[in-house]
């Protein structure tokens, strides 16, 4: 398993940064891997509520249907499923001042012939990861400005 996670501040308050990141298809604005990301059902946003992401990382595409798993009070979950990998992405979110401090980690386990790719996967997801903090910290400060 492949493990990245950051810990920062942003100027939104947790009350804005939580259901902004439980909607995934926010994805597209947040996530550089992210090309394409679209809800499978309707209505609020809830448990069980689940998108299709297209990704583009280190050249190669991939296709993940993720579902909000855990939607509790200062914690996202969102795991994102296909035949040759797991993303679990887990967000926790807590008060800092006027913002929030956010912990963002995400846990990659490669399924199959994939788990060959594992230790290349450890040097690209970090890079991810860094891209990932500067992206989201960007899009969150941008919303408390609103």
């Amino acid at each position: 398993m492949t493990t990245v996670s950051r810990t920062f501040i942003v100027e939104a308050a947790p009350g804005v940064v939580v259901p902004y990141l439980a909607d995934f298809g926010h994805a597209e604005e947040w996530d550089p891997g992210t090309e394409r990301c679209t809800r499978d059902d309707s209505g609020p946003v809830k448990v069980g509520s689940s998108w299709h992401n297209t990704s583009k990382i280190a050249g190669i595409s991939t296709e993940l249907t993720y579902t909000l798993e855990q939607l509790a009070g200062d914690r996202v979950v969102l795991v994102g499923r296909n035949d040759t990998a797991t993303s679990t992405e887990t967000i926790d979110v807590k008060p800092s001042g006027a913002g929030s401090e956010i912990t963002y980690t995400n846990e990659l386990q490669f399924n199959g012939l994939a788990k060959v790719a594992a230790p290349l996967g450890k040097v690209v997801f970090e890079k991810l990861g860094n891209d990932t903090e500067k992206q989201l910290t960007d899009v969150l400060n941008g919303l408390a400005r609103r």
